[in-house]
């Protein structure tokens, strides 16, 4: 791990901060990515990832690596997805390709993420495994990051810290106040295992809005050869009202017959991991302060509704690169010359994460409109449409 100083330090190497990473080494700047694993490492995931979120990667110069992924099988493309009602009233709606004409995927995390970290590298960022412990904060202003790894702890100084540590951000709990964390209304709990034997509904996306599970749903994902990334997840202030756990919830979801019929061998799960977010919904949270800029969901920028947050991730992390380039270009890495980059992933983001947030808390209280909207409203509802859109 170099100790000399850096133009950036880029802390998490997940989408988000891979992403940010890639775009500014390929601007010319000294980036030091920092993970506290090795890649490739599991994350723990819907692994749904929009066309939207792959053309993006692709403007970094990243269609070849991903093509090849689709090519070996790490990334199963899906064209479609079926949404249930908690009455069993069916919608099944098509993807639309992306703008340059993308598929959506399926996309486990421990190959997604290892590619973005790969073209990091390879775009001129130095990979460094290191827990950053916090930010190193002078008179005010993020000068740093002190780093925890191979038996000893480190200071490690940049002229901007970007924080891409995921929803526990040791960047984020430290740089915002107590009172601007995220409340329970505005975050959730979320269990994924991965099935072995299920029957699959080819290239289509499941998601399942029932009854018990309001304000949330359930989700069957398929990647292949019968095999799928199965979960789901509650509001996190209302899960904490049914004193019952995720795992409980998930095996009563595989008993319901319309999925219990589809197992072949009685349903085999492996790799049974829950997780927490913090959704986009909450308003005046700062995500800029002096020297570091937030990113991903280390900022919280998760769809309230899906719990989708990749593409929200790579949105923030490619609009972060162009302020930061600009305030490195002009020697100013305050907050005051910053903050525009919380207006623009208002101007992104903002509408999405409202609408999604008062279609969550009308479902929970009136749970028939979901019942309503899939057998009415079809395709070009815009229930629908956030779900297409917003994985």
């Amino acid at each position: 791990m170099s100790m000399t100083d850096r133009d950036v330090i880029v802390v998490g190497a997940g989408p988000a901060g891979a992403t940010a990473a890639a775009a500014l080494a390929q601007k010319g700047y000294d980036v030091l990515l920092m993970d506290r694993h090795e890649f490739p490492r599991d994350k723990t995931c819907g692994d749904a990832v929009p066309a939207g979120a792959i053309e993006l990667l692709w403007r970094l110069g990243m269609q070849d690596k991903i093509a090849q992924s689709v090519a070996r099988g790490e990334l199963y493309p899906v064209e479609g997805m079926l949404l249930v009602s908690p009455r069993g009233h069916e919608l099944h709606a098509k993807f639309s390709h992306g703008v340059q004409g993308s598929d959506s995927y399926v996309a486990p995390r421990i190959y997604f993420d290892a590619l973005i970290q790969e073209h990091a590298v390879a775009s001129g960022a130095e990979f460094c495994v290191g827990q950053a412990k916090a930010p190193i904060v002078e008179n005010g202003k993020v000068v740093g990051v002190t780093v925890q790894g191979n038996g000893r702890t480190q200071n490690i100084r940049a002229r901007l810290v970007i924080g891409a540590d995921g929803v526990t951000s040791a960047i984020a709990r430290n740089l915002r106040p107590k009172t601007e964390q995220h409340n329970d209304s505005h975050r959730a709990v979320a269990l994924r295992a991965y099935i072995e034997d299920i029957e699959e509904l080819p290239g289509e996306v499941e998601f399942y809005l029932y009854k018990e599970i309001l304000p949330g749903y359930a989700w069957i994902f398929p990647t292949g050869n019968n095999r799928a990334n199965i979960g789901l997840g509650m509001r996190l202030d209302h899960f904490r009202k049914k004193k019952y756990s995720l795992e409980n919830m998930l095996q009563d979801f595989l008993k319901m017959p319309a999925i219990k019929k589809r197992l072949l061998r009685g349903g085999q799960l492996r790799d049974i991991a829950t997780w927490q977010l913090n959704f986009g919904s909450q308003k005046n949270l700062q995500h800029v302060f002096d020297g570091a800029i937030l990113v991903g969901d280390a900022a919280g920028f998760i769809n309230p509704l899906t719990g989708g947050g990749i593409h929200n991730s790579l949105v923030s992390a490619d609009l972060a690169a162009q302020v930061a380039d600009e305030a490195l270009k002009a020697n100013d890495i305050s907050r005051a010359r910053m903050q525009v980059y919380e207006r623009l992933c208002h101007e992104h983001m903002w509408e999405s994460m409202r609408n999604s947030f008062w279609m969550q808390r009308t479902f929970m209280h009136f749970p028939f409109l979901v019942d309503f909207l899939v057998r009415r409203m079809k395709e070009n509802s815009q229930l629908a449409q956030t779900f297409l859109t917003k994985l």
